[in-house]
């Protein structure tokens, strides 16, 4: 997205982990950014640099609320996105993504503007392909805990692309692998978060399964870049595309590289795997490197050590220590 002219745009979710990394990054090249945020899971702390930017306008208010406002791009990152977070609220997740959905491609319509989803890897499910290619239809439970999650997030898919075949509105969906780094929640139940605040208070960190299950971890600077590079590539190119890193490591190979570098000693201890979780998870990006030549560029090694020192900071800080909830990877 190129800088100087000074897009209108508007961000839902923007104080959560990605929006507000995202609202960054379009204040840097010159853009005016509206963050829409309910605050049920987003953090002001994430955004609260850039309140006094004069280029920036806070608006508290949920993405299933309809809104009147003259853009030119619209970034629809509203959604609870961890477990922990969206079985806690199952059918306000579900109107999230299709109701505010909804609402934003109305919006885009009305306005004329282009709009991004962050769809994704969810909507594989339990995927039954290795790698996963964006014409894998994916294997999903639609009655079980994370259905909220997958199924609203599928569901979307389906009115962006009814949106950009019989109302012309310029859409583009990614979709979205595991994603890590700083303004990560420290307790949204993640297994990156997890373990670094678990080693951080020296607490043994909670592997689910027996840790051999996989995931693909991409540092947030790496998907800010692809999304915004989705964001700028044609009209004619709607996606969906695969935004991750392929490169996979087993939940046992993450926990001892967390302890290596938190510099702990705590233990590893085992418990049941959770409903319908995924066993393997690995993008196939052929498609991001042919249509955006994007791919990935911070190991996982390097990302980890940026997110050590985040969390160690906010660890630090604590009055009373954090809990640690219970979720899946």
């Amino acid at each position: 997205m190129s800088a100087g002219r000074g897009k209108k745009i508007l961000i839902t979710g923007g104080a959560g982990f990605l929006g507000s990394h995202l609202c960054e990054k379009l204040l840097k090249q010159g853009h005016f950014v509206y963050c829409l945020d309910n605050f049920v899971t987003g953090d002001f702390q994430n955004i609260s640099s850039l309140s006094s930017h004069p280029s920036f306008t806070l608006m508290k208010q949920d993405v299933c609320d309809p809104i009147d406002l003259d853009i030119d791009e619209i970034f629809n990152l509203a959604s609870a996105a961890s477990p922990i977070h969206y079985q806690r609220f199952p059918i306000k997740t579900v109107k999230s993504n299709v109701l505010g959905s909804l609402n934003m491609l109305e919006l885009a319509k009305a306005k004329g503007a282009r709009i991004f989803q962050a769809s994704t890897s969810e909507v594989y499910g339990d995927p039954q392909v290795h790698p996963q290619t964006e014409q894998y239809l994916g294997s999903v439970n639609p009655i079980g805990p994370r259905a909220c999650y997958d199924e609203g997030k599928r569901c979307a898919e389906t009115l962006f692309f009814d949106f950009y075949r019989t109302e012309n509105v310029p859409v583009k969906v990614a979709r979205i692998f595991n994603t890590y780094g700083p303004r990560m929640h420290p307790e949204d139940g993640r297994v990156v978060s997890n373990f670094i605040v678990q080693a951080l208070l020296k607490k043994p960190l909670t592997i689910y399964g027996d840790g051999t299950q996989t995931r693909s971890f991409c540092f947030v600077d790496d998907l800010i870049r692809g999304i915004l590079l989705m964001m700028d590539k044609d009209n004619l190119f709607p996606g969906p595309i695969n935004l991750g890193n392929p490169v996979e490591f087993t939940i046992l190979e993450l926990a001892e590289l967390v302890l290596e570098l938190t510099n702990s000693d705590s233990k590893l201890i085992f418990k049941p795997l959770p409903s319908d979780d995924p066993k393997q998870r690995k993008p196939d990006i052929t498609r991001a490197k042919k249509e955006l030549n994007w791919t990935p560029s911070v190991g996982l090694k390097e990302g980890l050590k940026q997110a050590v020192a985040y969390f160690d900071e906010i660890v630090s800080k604590q009055k009373e220590p954090l809990s640690i909830m219970k979720l899946a990877e």
